[in-house]
């Protein structure tokens, strides 16, 4: 049992990671559905194209990140639904049901953590909860964001974002917060959908900032902070405790035998006062010795 526990917590990566593929997994079947029951719209056909070429990127990335990090390949592949990983990230759009498999993992693993300890990993880790929270939600803007603004503005007067390329356009450019200004929205509806997609945006790149400033940043506190106790590598909290417990009853047994680092070194400043002292007082005896005393002085 403990050795399949360890081998379920091998294969799942980051809770918030996990939680973030399952939720694109989610995405991308929707998306799927959207494909076949509403074939006419161009518009509709466009921006879920774009996105399910979006996530084929993002599922071929995780499972190469899967093979390299898994303990055996083979095992990944034949019994972890690897192969079912490796098709559904394939530009195919009949493989794509594939990705129900990675659904199924996730929920399976998550669920056999408890809701408590992936309510506890994803606090502990609020780096990267905030990260992979921010990059779900701009996925979402980004496609729902542009049908909204296409709604909208598609045929308002005067509008100049009028096709799927142009939503997804001027989605994209206002969430990565360069703003070119060439679209733009000219509805209160769509100037409010461009508020939501701006503040998002903001979000997004300041909380992956301060993501890449932790990860450059935290190793170099860690290893800083690992230096100062070495000794402590690779014991665990009992035999730490028993050697403090068997250090304390040998020092009351010899009375004071061994000496702490702040008591030698306090003695070597007493020994070295003295030896300064002592030379002192021989150079007082010196002087002493060669002035004339009041006898000598007589004629």
């Amino acid at each position: 049992m403990v050795r399949r526990r360890r081998r379920e917590r091998t294969e799942l990566k980051s809770t918030a990671y996990e939680i973030f593929l399952g939720a694109l997994s989610i995405l991308s079947i929707v998306n799927l559905v959207l494909l076949v029951a509403i074939p006419s719209d161009g518009a509709l056909q466009l921006v879920l194209a774009v996105m399910n070429a979006l996530f084929s990127v993002v599922f071929l990335g995780d499972f190469v990140y899967r093979i390299t990090t898994a303990s055996s390949a083979s095992r990944y592949l034949l019994r972890q639904y690897g192969w079912a990983d490796l098709l559904a990230s394939l530009p195919f759009p009949q493989l794509k049901v594939l990705r129900v498999f990675r659904l199924l993992r996730v929920v399976r693993l998550l669920r056999h953590l408890g809701a408590r300890r992936v309510w506890n990993a994803l606090v502990r880790d609020r780096a990267n909860s905030a990260l992979m929270t921010l990059l779900l939600l701009g996925v979402l803007v980004l496609q729902f964001g542009s049908l909204a603004i296409l709604t909208v503005e598609g045929g308002a007067e005067g509008s100049n974002i009028t096709s799927a390329s142009d939503a997804l356009w001027y989605t994209l450019v206002t969430i990565s917060t360069v703003g070119y200004g060439d679209h733009y929205p000219v509805t209160t509806a769509g100037r409010l959908v461009g508020v939501l997609v701006i503040v998002v945006g903001v979000g997004i790149f300041g909380t992956f900032t301060g993501y890449l400033a932790n990860v450059f940043l935290g190793p170099a506190k860690n290893a800083e902070e690992g230096a100062g106790a070495p000794e402590l590598e690779g014991q665990d909290a009992s035999d730490t405790a028993v050697g403090v417990a068997a250090g304390g009853t040998s020092g009351a047994i010899t009375a004071g035998a061994a000496d702490t680092p702040a008591e030698d070194d306090l003695r070597e400043q007493l020994a070295a006062l003295i030896a300064q002292s002592e030379r002192t007082t021989e150079q007082l005896r010196a002087l002493l010795a060669s002035t004339p005393g009041p006898d000598d002085r007589r004629p």
